[in-house]
């Protein structure tokens, strides 16, 4: 049996005409010879009827810490909204369809409201559905624990839902259906040139999501390579083939590609930081103050990224939003932080650039080009991050793309 899975974003299903289109490449699918799994996410976005921040704001209206169990209850009925609307528009156009909860469809979860991952998934209804010739249609981000609660997946969780299922499956291709035409080499709102890619692995996809590009959730990617079934990122009103996640060839028209052949794949940022510099002195506590500042931040439930220690100095970055708390905590317990307001995180990013001599020169050059600061850096065997001013980021994005040629590759 093969088996193509297909999630449909919010945006792809508010009207009846879209939702008509959603059908077409269903229907389309269904004749290649292909059978469909429907994935569907909550209609719209926020202020929308049926999104699911609209319901979010609906229930802090009453109370503004609501109670997660119930919170996870509201929240999964926009998925179950869109499956019930694109089944019956599919059953119109004469194709036989089933709608299926999370539970119903056998997504079993760890049981964590508001951000449960998924334990295993339960393929016996989906099966049944699939041979008797019907198409399922699944509520995306939601599951059951095994205890019987109904949880959600957290952001991106109807990613996560197509990903898991394509995995347990055994799938020929996930496809991701959105309102933008593939991955692109940089954000395209600032980087007039930026190039859709035809192909990227895994590992970058998995860099570019997590350093702020959101076309597909970081927990998704991953559950698809570890299943290795390739993914694809693809837009519901163009007829194009989207950008194929994987790390196998590919053939781009030009006969076949290795996805791994290029020093560096894109840029991403990250926006609304602030970084925090607390001073110590070599070989006199550093070691007991670290542990002081990254416990005292845990306790806070403030999340720290970008974390540098050095002989006599602590660096790391937490969002904007919790800046005025991580001053209170932290001179609350005798530190004297230093805060550097209004910065944003860039991010080079490449498969090819592991013990590659030159692409930290590079990246300096680009930047001391632009007369842009660097105010902390690090690199993994993939990324070169580097946090610069928020009114530098436009520019330190474009000099960086426009550094390694992202705009002019064939």
């Amino acid at each position: 049996m093969k088996i193509a899975v297909q999630k449909f974003g919010g945006t792809s299903l508010t009207t009846p005409e879209l939702r008509l289109r959603v059908c077409n490449i269903i229907n389309s699918t269904i004749s290649s010879g292909q059978q469909a799994v429907v994935v569907v996410s909550a209609i719209g976005r926020e202020n929308d009827p049926y999104a699911t921040d609209t319901f979010i704001n609906l229930v802090k209206e009453a109370n503004p810490q609501p109670l997660a169990r119930e919170m996870d209850l509201i929240m999964a009925c926009g998925e179950i909204i869109s499956g019930v609307l694109l089944a019956n528009q599919l059953a119109a156009t004469g194709t036989p369809s089933r709608v299926l909860t999370g539970e119903q469809a056998g997504v079993v979860t760890d049981g964590n409201f508001g951000n449960a991952h998924v334990l295993y998934v339960n393929s016996r209804n989906i099966i049944d559905c699939l041979e008797k010739g019907i198409t399922p249609v699944i509520a995306g981000f939601q599951g059951v624990s095994e205890n019987g609660e109904l949880t959600t997946l957290g952001r991106g969780g109807s990613d996560t839902t197509a990903s898991a299922l394509g995995v347990a499956l055994n799938a020929e291709i996930i496809d991701i259906f959105t309102d933008v035409e593939g991955i692109m080499t940089a954000d395209p709102r600032i980087v007039n040139n930026a190039r859709l890619l035809d192909a990227i692995s895994y590992n970058e996809i998995c860099q570019l999501a997590r350093e702020g590009a959101k076309v597909v959730h970081p927990r998704a990617i991953e559950i698809a390579m570890q299943g290795n079934v390739p993914l694809r990122v693809r837009s519901t009103w163009l007829d194009s083939p989207g950008t194929l996640i994987s790390n196998q060839v590919y053939d781009n028209g030009k006969g076949l590609r290795m996805i791994k052949d290029q020093l560096i794949t894109g840029i991403s940022y990250t926006s609304n930081l602030t970084q925090i510099r607390i001073e110590g002195k070599a070989n006199n506590g550093i070691a007991q103050l670290e542990q002081k500042v990254f416990e005292s931040m845990a306790h806070a439930g403030i999340s720290v990224d970008f974390i540098n220690v050095q002989l006599d100095r602590i660096l790391f970055t937490i969002d904007s939003e919790q800046a005025d708390k991580a001053m209170q905590v932290l001179t609350g317990t005798g530190i004297k932080p230093q805060m550097e307001m209004n910065c944003a995180k860039v991010a080079v990013v490449g498969a090819a650039m592991t013990g590659i001599p030159g692409v930290m020169a590079s990246v300096v050059a680009a930047l001391n080009e632009q007369e842009i600061v660097i105010l902390q850096s690090g690199d993994s065997y993939t990324n070169i991050w580097c946090l610069v001013k928020q009114q530098d980021l436009n520019r330190a994005v474009n000099a960086l793309h426009e550094k390694f040629g992202l705009g002019n590759r064939i």
